[in-house]
């Protein structure tokens, strides 16, 4: 999805590190308590430092709802977090995206129109009501939304299990998007097989499947992927074992299912932190997973040495646009009396949202 930002003025695309950060110093001295500055774990270490919380999407908008004195949330991340947290927060408070080109590709791989037409097809072959359309965490709010009118609800990497075995206790299918992987590799954690799990091609008429694929699947599997998470390959898994027989190798779910299965743990950004903190002094630990955290868990774990698994590194190019010239710009606008690229979500997708986010919440 295209967004539109406007080239910073003049004075902060050509600041040096140390200006950009005695001005962004200057900003939160003078802001305050009423400024609130959320960091993803993917972010760079010039805006991180900045970060007042860190954490994984949905645990960021959590802190930010739970936050009643900050007037202004700056959310360093991507588009898709920050209307999360819009949809969380209060009233009063305003979620401000630093650059609104953060978006997240897997995200955009599924749209409302998209869905909504995938519905319909699905409609016509069988009965809807044994369907619970379940939507991940990285999904747009409109998204959120249509789970929430249609009896789903959202999951993330860390409550994917919780929340599908919840949704074939409601009917005996899924519709799992936008990430085909997390939701394949959930499925198998359950104990389904392949033969339970169709992939759903949105470009083609009924997802690219024929009326008897549509009635046997339990999983009907978006056809959507995290670029990130995509590029680790069995081989790399190889590589490392050959060098470092000893070493650990950590997997985010996003991840294809050939290197899952040959991971040691499996977890979400929180587990993976938390995993690699478990780890024995000495340990050597392959991480599949955004650059910028395996960076910082190297940084911040001395006794350990913590790498990517793919050596040819590749940062998540759409969170990579937050940086500090950008997060001076917002602040130093705040400053000024002016709030720019405020991220607001419509009263009714608000609404719808939260139900599907609710149920999650209810669902252990």
């Amino acid at each position: 999805m295209l967004r539109l930002q406007t080239p910073l003025p003049e004075g902060y695309a050509d600041a040096g590190e140390d200006a950009l950060a005695a001005r962004i110093a200057a900003a939160k001295e003078t802001l305050g308590d009423r400024l609130l500055i959320l960091g993803h774990h993917y972010q760079r270490d010039e805006v991180m430092r900045w970060a007042d919380l860190r954490g994984d999407s949905f645990g960021l908008s959590r802190m930010a709802a739970d936050n009643r004195s900050a007037e202004y949330v700056v959310f360093c991340g991507v588009h898709f977090m920050a209307e999360s947290a819009d949809i969380l927060t209060a009233d009063h408070q305003q979620v401000i995206l630093p650059d609104l080109n953060a978006g997240c590709s897997m995200a955009d791989m599924a749209d409302l129109e998209s869905v909504e037409e995938a519905w319909d097809a699905l409609a016509d072959v069988t009965d809807l009501d044994r369907i619970v359309p379940i939507t991940y965490m990285n999904s747009s709010a409109a998204l959120k939304a249509f789970v929430g009118r249609a009896g789903g609800a959202v999951c993330t990497s860390s409550n994917a299990r919780a929340v599908l075995t919840w949704a074939l206790g409601k009917g005996d299918k899924v519709l799992f998007f936008p990430d085909q992987h997390l939701g394949r590799n959930t499925g198998y954690q359950l104990g389904f097989t392949e033969d339970d799990m169709r992939v759903w091609n949105p470009r083609l008429d009924l997802g690219g499947l024929d009326e008897k694929d549509v009635k046997e699947a339990t999983f009907l599997l978006w056809k959507g992927h995290c670029s990130v998470h995509q590029r680790f390959r069995p081989e790399h898994v190889a590589a490392f074992r050959a060098q470092h027989p000893e070493g650990i190798v950590l997997a985010h779910p996003e991840c294809a299912h050939d290197v899952v299965e040959l991971a040691d743990e499996v977890g979400s950004t929180d587990a993976i932190i938390k995993a690699v903190a478990a780890a024995p002094a000495g340990a050597t630990i392959a991480v599949a997973t955004e650059i910028h955290l395996v960076q910082r868990l190297e940084a911040e774990t001395p006794d350990k040495t913590v790498v990517s698994l793919d050596p040819l590194v590749c940062p998540c190019s759409t969170m990579f646009r937050i940086d500090a010239a950008h997060l001076a710009w917002v602040l130093e606008n705040l400053v000024e009396g002016r709030v720019v690229n405020r991220i607001t979500v419509d009263a009714d997708t608000t609404e719808w949202a939260k139900v599907a986010l609710e149920r999650m919440l209810a669902i252990r």
